[in-house]
C-alpha cells in the first residue's frame, strides 16, 4: 500500500475510456485527488499531490488535515462496555490497550 508523510490512498479507480488510474487519499476532510496512465505515474501523482496539498497549507497559513491522530470515539451498548473493561481488567491492560488489541487481532 501507498503512504506518503502519514497519507494514504483510498480505492484507486480505472477509468477504461481515459486508460487512467485515479484516486484520493483516504481520512481527510480536505479532497487530494491524484491520477496517472500507469502504477508509476499514479505513485509520483500522489506524492506530487500531498507535497502540493501541504504547500497550499503552508502558503495560506491553513493547518493541513491529517489522517488519523490515534484517537477514536466508540459509541457501543453499556453492556458492552462492560464487558470490555471487565476483560481489559482481567488481562490487567487499559481498556484502550485492549481495544487496540482487538483491532490488531482482526487484520
Amino acid at each position: 500500500m501507498m503512504e506518503y508523510k502519514g497519507y494514504s490512498p483510498g480505492p484507486i479507480d480505472f477509468d477504461p475510456d481515459e486508460n487512467t488510474f485515479s484516486g484520493t487519499v483516504v481520512g481527510l476532510r480536505d479532497v487530494i485527488h491524484f491520477e496517472g496512465k500507469t502504477a508509476k505515474e499514479l505513485a509520483r501523482a500522489f506524492r506530487q499531490s500531498i507535497d502540493s496539498y501541504l504547500k497550499l497549507c503552508a502558503e495560506t497559513g491553513q493547518k493541513p488535515d491529517r489522517p488519523f491522530n490515534g484517537k477514536i470515539l466508540v459509541r457501543t451498548e453499556p453492556e458492552l462496555h462492560r464487558k470490555a473493561a471487565l476483560r481489559a481488567a482481567v488481562e490487567g491492560v487499559s481498556l484502550s490497550r485492549w481495544i487496540s488489541r482487538q483491532i490488531e487481532s482482526a487484520r
